[in-house]
């Protein structure tokens, strides 16, 4: 739902809303106007978090046939990129998550046979998490309905526009990620 959202708008009712962009920026009680700056910001999160919630919906249905999640989805990308496996805290550092939620995750994934936890020669408490040949096996079922996905939904996107994107999300992450 983007700020100038109609939705929005009766939800957050402001006297004056002046156009900047594609976005609706208020002006403030005493006529002064609103950083536009800020109001584009906060349109940006507004729409991660819809996009959140698209992937997610996306993910469970690209996964629903192979038994999977979007959550278990995201672990299996993860690990299955690392190149010497990671530990529970190292992978919900990655997606962002408590490590008690990406533990959970885990730990049914092992009962299910998709990761083994390993000894971590680093850290004797916090075990590595690798894929078994069967979360290999699933990772690369993913990949084959992953990559098409993928490129059907980028294909009129210039690779100049997710690289800037991608630059962008990386930054607000860094600056974030405290």
């Amino acid at each position: 739902m983007a700020l100038n959202d109609p939705n929005l708008q009766r939800v957050v009712t402001r006297p004056t809303v002046v156009r900047v962009g594609n976005s609706a920026v208020p002006v403030s009680g005493n006529g002064s106007l609103h950083s536009p700056k800020r109001m584009l910001f906060l349109d940006l999160v507004l729409s991660v978090f819809r996009l959140n919630g698209l992937l997610v919906a996306e993910g469970d249905a690209m996964t629903e046939g192979l038994g999977l999640t979007s959550a278990r989805w995201k672990v299996i990308g993860v690990v299955a990129l690392s190149t010497a496996g990671l530990t529970v805290p190292g992978i919900a550092r990655v997606l962002g998550q408590s490590r008690q939620a990406v533990q959970r995750i885990t730990d049914v994934m092992a009962k299910d046979g998709l990761i083994t936890y390993e000894p971590n020669p680093k850290h004797k408490r916090s075990l590595l998490v690798l894929l078994t040949e069967e979360g290999k096996s699933a990772y690369h079922e993913l990949r084959e309905v992953q990559d098409p996905w993928a490129l059907r939904n980028t294909e009129d996107i210039p690779i100049e526009e997710l690289e800037t994107s991608l630059r962008l999300v990386r930054r607000l992450i860094q600056r974030l990620d405290k």
